[in-house]
């Protein structure tokens, strides 16, 4: 819950934030359930402490994704490893918990189950759409689940005694028209030949210079007064690139901000350049980019 709460601010892309908000919702109802059960069992009301130091390790080491770019980490973190693990142990405590003198405790593992397997449905759709255009990010992803499912078995699972393997999948799938509730639309296509209009032209050719690691035609792109250091932006940029994608597109006055999505051998990075009309036709003012590694 804790997690989820911190990361909202930190999360970029809106479908992923509004995911840990719906289910931070869901998991202050867990945590009050909990608490409030615990006591009726003997146990000291209001309070937890970590199986082990493993765990503590597992979730310091999880709660330090908090960068903007690794938002595959924080999703694949709670919703492929945590949350999946948490759901395994509450079926078996419930498939052992005495229906007779239980049910108070049946009752709220039911509930937690049914919640935590639809959490994990609809984060599965929600990675699913970070990763589509990016096959380094699928690789991350894998990458950071295989380490911290190794970190929580080496840990003994949440309560230091689970027995392997950590994750069971549900032995049936959430109703896809339940987890739909927890996610946001996907916004419809776009469309750059309209939001571009006759941007749309000249930009076609800079991507295929771009595309080309042509630095002759990208330099004859700048406008007169770009800063210097955009020539430096657009050597370093590190081509060929096999896709080019236009993600985004904006009107400030006469000027068009428009976001390049370029994806290569070296990785993934993100042009965000300014274009302005000029005698000369469209001319770039102003680039920045962000790169975003193999490893």
């Amino acid at each position: 819950m804790r997690l989820l709460g911190g990361w909202i601010a930190l999360t970029p892309e809106l479908d992923a934030k509004l995911l840990f908000g719906r289910h931070v919702w869901d998991c202050a109802q867990h945590a009050d359930l909990w608490g409030r059960r615990l006591p009726e069992l003997r146990a000291a009301p209001q309070q937890s402490e970590p199986a082990n130091d493993g765990i503590v390790a597992l979730l310091d080491l999880v709660q330090a994704t908090e960068a903007p770019t690794q938002t595959v980490e924080r999703v694949t973190a709670v919703y492929r490893v945590l949350k999946p693990h948490l759901a395994t142990v509450y079926e078996r405590h419930l498939a052992v918990a005495n229906p007779v003198y239980e049910p108070p405790t049946r009752r709220i593992l039911r509930r937690c189950i049914e919640e935590e397997r639809r959490h994990v449905a609809a984060a599965a759709r929600v990675l699913d759409r970070l990763v589509a255009f990016d096959p380094t990010l699928t690789a991350r992803a894998r990458a950071w689940e295989q380490r911290l499912v190794d970190a929580l078995a080496a840990a003994g699972g949440a309560t230091g005694d689970v027995d392997t393997p950590m994750i069971v999948p549900p032995a049936l799938a959430p109703d896809p028209a339940v987890v739909a509730q927890d996610l946001v639309p996907p916004p419809p296509s776009f469309d750059p030949r309209t939001a571009l209009g006759e941007l749309a032209a000249p930009l076609a050719a800079h991507c295929r210079a771009l595309a080309d690691g042509d630095t002759v035609v990208l330099r004859a792109d700048l406008a007169a007064e770009a800063d210097p250091e955009a020539v430096a932006v657009y050597a370093a940029l590190g081509g060929p690139f096999e896709r080019i994608d236009v993600v985004g597109c904006a009107r400030l006055g006469r000027h068009r901000v428009v976001k390049l999505g370029l994806q290569g051998v070296r990785g993934r990075v993100v042009l965000q350049e300014r274009w302005i009309p000029s005698a000369a036709g469209w001319r770039i003012a102003a680039v920045e980019a962000t790169h975003s590694g193999t490893g």
